[in-house]
C-alpha cells in the first residue's frame, strides 16, 4: 500500500469485530511504531498490550459517559496503552531544551502513535485514538509507574464498519508563504 494512500484512506473506528488480532500483526504495528523519529533519538514511548477483558472493563470505566469509546474498548481485542517517559524528549542535559518544558515526550508519543495507526490500516486492521479519559484512574488500571505519562489509548482490531471520510479544508486555508496569513500560491502541476 502505498503511503499517501493509507494516510487518506484510515478512519476513526468504534465497531470492532470480535475476530483476534494476529501476534505478527500486532508486533508489526508495533515495530512500525517503534521506527518513528524522536527527539534526540530519545524514544521515550512504552507501550502496554492490553487482551483482558478485566483490565479493558476498568479503562472502559475510566472514560466518561458520553465517549462514545466507552462501548469500543470493550469491543477491540486490543488495547494499545501508549506512554512516554517525562523529562527524556526535549531536554538537553537535564534542562529543556525549549520553552515547550516537558510537552515534547507528546510529540514523539504521537509521532509512533501516527506509525502505528498507518501500519495497521495498511495491515487491514482499524484503530481508535481516545485521549477523553480519567487519565489517573486509567494509569492506576495500567500499572503506569512514576516518571511515565499515559498519554493516550489505542484500539486496535478489525472494523466492523467503514465510516466515510470527514470533510477537510482546503489546503489554501492551511498554508501560508513566508508568513502566517500570507497565502501560499502552489505553482500550476504541468
Amino acid at each position: 500500500m502505498e503511503v499517501m494512500e493509507a494516510i487518506k484512506g484510515r478512519r476513526s473506528i468504534r465497531r470492532f469485530k470480535p475476530d483476534a488480532v494476529e501476534e505478527w500483526k500486532l508486533r508489526e504495528v508495533l515495530e512500525a511504531a517503534r521506527w518513528a523519529p524522536s527527539w534526540a533519538n530519545t524514544q521515550c514511548w512504552r507501550f502496554i498490550v492490553v487482551r483482558d477483558a478485566k483490565v479493558r472493563e476498568e479503562l472502559a470505566s475510566a472514560l466518561p459517559e458520553g465517549n462514545r469509546a466507552r462501548r469500543a474498548i470493550l469491543e477491540a481485542p486490543v488495547v494499545i496503552a501508549l506512554c512516554a517517559e517525562r523529562g527524556r524528549s526535549g531536554f538537553i542535559r537535564g534542562a529543556p531544551g525549549s520553552d515547550k518544558g516537558d510537552w515534547w515526550f507528546m510529540f514523539d508519543a504521537a509521532l509512533a502513535a501516527q506509525n502505528l495507526t498507518l501500519a495497521a490500516y495498511a495491515l487491514g486492521l482499524g484503530t481508535l485514538h481516545v485521549g477523553w479519559m480519567d487519565f489517573s484512574r486509567a494509569s492506576k488500571a495500567l500499572g503506569v509507574p512514576k516518571g511515565y505519562e499515559l498519554v493516550e489509548l489505542i484500539l486496535l482490531g478489525y472494523p466492523a464498519e467503514q465510516p466515510q471520510p470527514p470533510p477537510r479544508r482546503p489546503l489554501e486555508e492551511q498554508v501560508y508563504a513566508d508568513r502566517f496569513g500570507q497565502p501560499y500560491r502552489f505553482e500550476a502541476v504541468k
